[in-house]
Order: C-alpha cells, then sequence, then structure tokens
C-alpha cells in the first residue's frame, strides 16, 4: 500500500455511499491504518448525487479537505457517469470501480479517456442474492477493498462481522446477508480495462 490513498465515492443519496465510506475508515483505522472519511453534500434529497471520500495511510495525515486527485474512484450508481465527470483528477495509475450491468465499451465514452483500470460489479444482483433487497453501499464496500488492497480478505470480513454486530444489534437478522454480500462481492468484481 503506499503511504495515502485517496478515494473518492460517487453515489446518489440513499444509496448508502457516505456510511459505506464510514464503514472503510472504520475498518481501516481497526488495522492501524490512519483514516479520515466524510462526505460532501448540501441540501441533497434521496436520489439526487452525493460524494464521499477517505484518505488512508500509514503515517499520520494532515491535509483536511476535498480530495480533487484521487487514487480510486467508486461509482455507486451508473446513472452517474452521464452527469458528473466521475474521472475529474483520477490518477491513471490508480483505477475506477463502477456498479453496472453494461459492458465496458457502453459506457467508456462517459470516462473522457481514463487510462487506468476500470473494474465492474452487478451490485444489485450481489445485493439481491444476499438480502433480498437492493443495497448498492455493502457490495462496493468490499469491491473497493479487494482493489486497493488496504487489507486482507479476511482481516476485513472478520472486522466487518464486528461493526455489523454493533451497527444491527436491534436488527441481528440481516447481519448474515451483509455478510454474504461482502464475501460475493470479493468473488464477483470483474476488471473489464
Amino acid at each position: 500500500m503506499k503511504n495515502l490513498i485517496e478515494i473518492r465515492w460517487h453515489g446518489r443519496g440513499g444509496q448508502g455511499a457516505k456510511t459505506a465510506s464510514l464503514l472503510l475508515a472504520d475498518a481501516a483505522f481497526n488495522t492501524g491504518k490512519y483514516i479520515q472519511g466524510f462526505p460532501e453534500y448540501g441540501p441533497e434529497r434521496m436520489g439526487a448525487p452525493i460524494t464521499a471520500y477517505n484518505r488512508i495511510s500509514d503515517n499520520p495525515i494532515t491535509i483536511h479537505s476535498n480530495i480533487y486527485e484521487p487514487d480510486y474512484v467508486v461509482v455507486v450508481d451508473d446513472t452517474l457517469l452521464e452527469c458528473v465527470d466521475v474521472t475529474a483528477g483520477l490518477k491513471k495509475d490508480g483505477a475506477i470501480i463502477i456498479n453496472t450491468t453494461k459492458k465496458y465499451d457502453d459506457f467508456k465514452d462517459n470516462l473522457k479517456g481514463y487510462e487506468g483500470n476500470v473494474y465492474c460489479i452487478d451490485a444489485r444482483k450481489v445485493s439481491i442474492e444476499a438480502l433480498g433487497k437492493y443495497f448498492p453501499n455493502t457490495p462496493m464496500l468490499a469491491t473497493i477493498v479487494k482493489v486497493t488492497g488496504i487489507m486482507s480478505d479476511e482481516d476485513f470480513l472478520n472486522d466487518m462481522k464486528g461493526s455489523f454486530k454493533h451497527k444491527f444489534a436491534k436488527k441481528p437478522e440481516v447481519i448474515e446477508g451483509n455478510m454474504k454480500a461482502l464475501e460475493l462481492a470479493l468473488k464477483e468484481i470483474q476488471k473489464v480495462k
């Protein structure tokens, strides 16, 4: 892992991009990393585009601003490819991860010539199979961990199990499905470029 990894999340209000970025920050912190996890949004409503960020480092982080040149970008909703420049500032030695069922050729023009790696996952399929409903943030959280190598799959799953036990203390019946969504996503992520 590089000394500092910066991640930008693009989603829509209600899809859990902010929650996923905060869960990633917690998991990285629990492995001894220095972290930041924060959203950027104003008076947005359900369905409006939102942005969230993560910084993860082996050393203390002294930067306190939005991320303008991310190493990685996570796109939770592929309709954002048409209205948001998700590749703005994205480093070509990083990657973009997109929740989509489309083929690369169907959306590559929306990536504005981005030369780095592109990964795709059908988070809807994973979520519905594991949870019975569409919650894209859980599969997308697993994909960013897999692509970045921030921590091992095993450490990540162990940490998330503990995190879910705390988060869903009043709804323990959803823990198993969320864990299954993470496990499936770690296997389903595909590099398309």
